[in-house]
C-alpha cells in the first residue's frame, strides 16, 4: 500500500512539472518610478536587490523556480507583490496613490515588514536582507519624494479620497 502511495506521489510530482506559471519578465518600464522621481544610485541598488523581484515587471528567478510547487509559490509572491506596489508602473497611478504608496513603502521599511522574511529564509536572497543603514536610506528617500510632491501639488490632490458606500435603496 505504501509503495502505491509513493508511486502515485512520484507521478503527481512529475506531472506538475509541466504546469508552469507565466514568468514575470516583460521589463516594461514605460511608467517606472525612475521616469518621474529622483532615484539615486544607492536607492536604485537597494531596490534592485531587495524589492524589484516582487515589485517590478522583471523578476530575477532563482534556480529552484524551475520546479513545482516552488514556482507556484514564487509566482504567488510576485503577483501579490505587484498588486500592492509595482515600481514599473508607478507613475501610471493617480498622484494621490503614488504619494500613498511612498508612505506605505516608508512604513513597511520602518517596521521591517519588507522585504518579507520568507524571501530571505534559509539564507536565500541574503543580499535582500536590509541593514539598518539601507533601511534609513530608503526611508529618507521616500520622505524626500513625498516632500517633493507636497511642493509641486496642492495638498488635497495628495490625499486619497475615501470611497463612500452607495446610497441605500
Amino acid at each position: 500500500m505504501l509503495k502505491k502511495i509513493l508511486i502515485g506521489l512520484a507521478i503527481v510530482l512529475v506531472v506538475i512539472q509541466f504546469i508552469k506559471p507565466e514568468k514575470n519578465l516583460s521589463d516594461d518600464n514605460t511608467y517606472a518610478i525612475a521616469t518621474k522621481y529622483d532615484v539615486p544610485d544607492d536607492v536604485k541598488q537597494i531596490l534592485e536587490v531587495a524589492c524589484n523581484d516582487c515589485h517590478s515587471n522583471k523578476t530575477a528567478y532563482p534556480w529552484y523556480s524551475n520546479f513545482q510547487p516552488a514556482a507556484w509559490f514564487l509566482n504567488d509572491h510576485v503577483v501579490d507583490g505587484k498588486k500592492h506596489l509595482n515600481l514599473s508602473t508607478f507613475t501610471k497611478m493617480p498622484i494621490a496613490v503614488q504619494n500613498h504608496k511612498l508612505e506605505e513603502t516608508k512604513e513597511m521599511v520602518e517596521k521591517k515588514e519588507m522585504p518579507l522574511e520568507s524571501y530571505t529564509y534559509f539564507g536565500l536572497h541574503k543580499e535582500a536582507k536590509l541593514t539598518d543603514e539601507q533601511r534609513q536610506i530608503l526611508i529618507t528617500w521616500a520622505e524626500a519624494q513625498m516632500d517633493s510632491l507636497k511642493a509641486h501639488y496642492p495638498a488635497d490632490s495628495l490625499v486619497m479620497k475615501r470611497r463612500t458606500p452607495p446610497p441605500a435603496e
